[in-house]
């Protein structure tokens, strides 16, 4: 029960965010979360019923063109994100809010939602596999930046995060990014965490680790304070270890949009963020958010999903 406590006090911080920044108007959560399992048979039968383009949709577009003709999708993405792309080695399916939307956008381009190929990446590689043409579009909580839209480019947002802080279960030390000074804090290198924590919290001692799992092992061994990152990340901690760690404090920094990647200039850009559009106006992203996230967390309302482009 005491873990139930902190996951719903975790999915208060999620959804006082979302109000605070008006993406919820209204809740109902439940009493306690039913489990944190994900609905296979819901999500599974969510992507059957996705949307399939039409030929001349796809014949007038180079990137999914490209796609079509190989037969297959290429993801980048993970399999170890447990609300958002998480492998069942029980069936070998990959469930989780991102990876429903590339397998919802593998139906669309293939007509079949099981016709991609996974290539593993973290937040050091994603550029670098659509760079050396490794895949066709990353979906891993891949946050919008200026500098990465350097060398590649944006499909979405497709959701919006912001920045929380992740202790140990039982530290009454640590109270939020502000008491964070001369402490030693993780985030993972190559993501947005080493520079928020410069403006937010410059009198931390810093230090980035490859993964999100190298980092949370940090923190369970001592050898780091605390861990800042994507909020929503820190939520599968959470949700997956209830008695392990606490989210401390409130959210905060700047909106974290997510976006999906795809090869700099790529006219991929348009047709993905057509797919976006479509699944949200016919409740399909709803529907994938509730079942991914809201369901497992306690928080019976999708938030609206954020502007395209």
């Amino acid at each position: 029960m005491k873990g139930l406590k902190r996951i719903r006090k975790t999915a208060g911080i999620l959804l006082a965010a979302a109000l605070a920044a008006g993406m919820i108007t209204s809740y109902c959560a439940a009493e306690e979360p039913e489990g944190v399992a994900i609905d296979k048979e819901a999500f599974d039968g969510l992507l059957a019923s996705g949307i399939v383009a039409d030929d001349a949709d796809i014949e007038a577009n180079e990137w999914a063109s490209a796609v079509k003709e190989a037969g297959v999708l290429r993801v980048g993405g993970t399999r170890t994100s447990f609300l958002f792309s998480q492998l069942d080695e029980t069936d070998d399916g990959v469930r989780g809010f991102d990876a429903g939307l590339y397998q919802l956008l593998t139906r669309y381009i293939l007509g079949d939602e099981s016709k991609f190929e996974l290539t593993q990446v973290d937040s050091s590689t994603r550029e670098s596999v659509l760079q050396s043409d490794q895949v066709d579009a990353v979906f891993a909580t891949y946050s919008i930046t200026d500098a990465r839209k350097e060398v590649i480019s944006f499909a979405g947002p497709y959701y919006t995060s912001r920045q929380a802080v992740l202790v140990k279960a039982g530290n009454e030390e640590i109270n939020g990014v502000d008491s964070l000074a001369g402490r030693t804090v993780a985030t993972q290198s190559g993501s947005t965490g080493p520079d928020i924590l410069a403006e937010y919290a410059p009198e931390a001692i810093v230090q980035e680790f490859g993964t999100d799992q190298e980092a949370r092992a940090a923190l369970e061994q001592g050898r780091v304070d605390a861990y800042v990152t994507d909020y929503t990340l820190l939520l599968n901690a959470i949700v997956k270890n209830p008695d392990t760690y606490e989210i401390s404090g409130d959210v905060f920094g700047p909106e974290d949009n997510y976006g999906i990647g795809l090869p700099l200039d790529s006219d991929g850009v348009a047709f993905v963020n057509e797919f976006l559009g479509k699944i949200e106006e016919d409740g399909t992203w709803s529907k994938l958010w509730q079942i991914s996230l809201g369901d497992r967390t306690g928080i019976d309302t999708a938030p609206e999903a954020p502007a395209i482009g």
